[in-house]
Formats: structure tokens, C-alpha cells, sequence
């Protein structure tokens, strides 16, 4: 039973992820499925229109997760994650947008949730991901004088050097 209800959400998400395709046709990259979750890649041109489609008109009302993901050396560099859920109708949508190492920026969907905004500052946080509107874009666990971002793949393992902030607190004694 529990096997035919997750066929059934599959099959609802891919025909919505098909209506994606047949909507914003220009800037659906590529659909996937896979155990089933449903992927769908877009052009970044157009994210916050087609999310904000799916939380209007198909009932995707919770944003699970908003995430980066670094390909280095591949190019594109980056990707947003965007992973919905909606509750009423127990769907799942994944959707991959790629953005450059020389552009990284995407449209800000805080606006949409307000869950959005510290998952935002996370990425742009560890990444370097900007989310262009954001109300508030700035670090959110590393301070504010950190230099460079811990989740590139091209960030030294160690760190660059020892932070200023600890070298601080060790010689005051505290």
C-alpha cells in the first residue's frame, strides 16, 4: 500500500515538473526522476517566478531546504537547491539551478518564506552564493571579518590562518 501512495506522489510530481516544462519552457533545463524524487533543472533567469508558481498554484507551501553545492573545477561552479514540499497534497519538488563562479548571484526568495532568509545568509555565508534582494544578506555563523568561504572546494583544509578574534581572546587571558 505504502508503495502504490509513493508511485501515485511520483507520478503527480512529475506531471507538475511536465506543466513547469510546458509554462516557463525556455528555462526548464532538464527533468529527472530518481527513487522516486523529482528534479527539475532551471535557468536561474526565472527562479523565483517558477518557485513562487509552484507555491501559489500548486501548493508547495513549505521549503524544506534552500542549500549550495560546489563542482569546483567543473563550470558551472555552483548550484542552489531548492527542495518543497507540500503538505496538503504530500509532494515532494527538487529544483537544481547552476550559477557562475563569476556571477554568483540568484534572485532571493525570502520574500516567498521566511524560512528563506537564514538559509540564504548560510549559503552566501559558505559559498559566497549573493541572493539579489535579500533584506539582510550578510554572515550568519562565521564573524563577520572571516575571510573567504569554508565550504569551496578550493578552501584550504586548514583555514587560511589562525582568526584575528581567537589570536584576541587567547592574549587577553579570557
Amino acid at each position: 500500500m505504502a508503495e502504490k501512495i509513493k508511485k501515485a506522489a511520483t507520478e503527480a510530481s512529475l506531471k507538475i515538473a511536465e506543466q513547469l516544462r510546458r509554462i516557463f519552457y525556455d528555462y526548464i533545463v532538464d527533468i529527472k526522476e530518481f527513487r522516486g524524487q523529482v528534479l527539475v533543472v532551471v535557468n536561474k533567469e526565472k527562479i523565483k517566478e517558477i518557485i513562487k508558481y509552484l507555491k501559489e498554484e500548486q501548493g508547495f507551501n513549505h521549503l524544506q531546504d534552500l542549500c549550495g553545492v560546489d563542482y569546483y573545477p567543473q563550470k558551472p561552479r555552483f548550484e542552489v537547491v531548492y527542495s518543497l514540499f507540500s503538505i496538503w497534497r504530500r509532494l515532494y519538488i527538487r529544483l537544481k539551478v547552476k550559477v557562475d563562479e563569476e556571477d554568483p548571484e540568484i534572485e532571493s526568495i525570502s520574500d516567498l518564506w521566511q524560512s528563506a532568509n537564514w538559509l540564504e545568509r548560510e549559503c552566501f555565508d559558505m559559498f559566497g552564493l549573493r541572493f539579489k534582494g535579500h533584506p539582510d544578506l550578510k554572515r550568519i555563523l562565521m564573524p563577520e571579518d572571516w575571510e573567504g568561504y569554508p565550504l569551496r572546494k578550493d578552501y584550504p583544509i586548514e583555514g587560511k590562518e589562525v582568526w584575528k578574534g581567537f589570536r584576541e581572546i587567547v592574549e587577553s587571558g579570557v
